[in-house]
């Protein structure tokens, strides 16, 4: 069984046990979490597609840890103008471990 939800403005396939590094959230390790907009859902016996969520339909998950992802270098520059901008950026994430789908 698998389940599509949304978070953070994104859209993400978990299956029982796998690891996400998604959007981050305002929690703790340690700490239970449950997505509600589950857009779709696949069994054994077909598929069942949400308008726009599944009815009672649920992801719990457990946060694992918070982090930031590797630093990337923003470089933007105007040619001839002598101007230029160094920037670096870390996106912020939630580990997250799906512990279970009901749906």
């Amino acid at each position: 069984m698998y389940a599509i939800f949304e978070t953070g403005g994104k859209q993400y396939k978990a299956q029982k046990g796998d690891v996400l590094f998604l959007e981050k959230l305002d929690l703790t390790a340690d700490e239970t979490v449950t997505f509600q907009k589950v857009l779709a859902l696949g069994k054994d016996d077909g598929t069942i597609i949400g308008n726009p969520f599944v009815d009672g339909a649920t992801v719990k998950a457990k946060v694992l840890k918070q982090g930031k992802n590797k630093k990337i270098t923003v470089f933007t520059y105007k040619a001839k103008k002598n101007q230029k901008r160094k920037l670096g950026h870390r996106q912020p994430y939630t580990k997250v471990e799906i512990e279970s789908i009901i749906g």
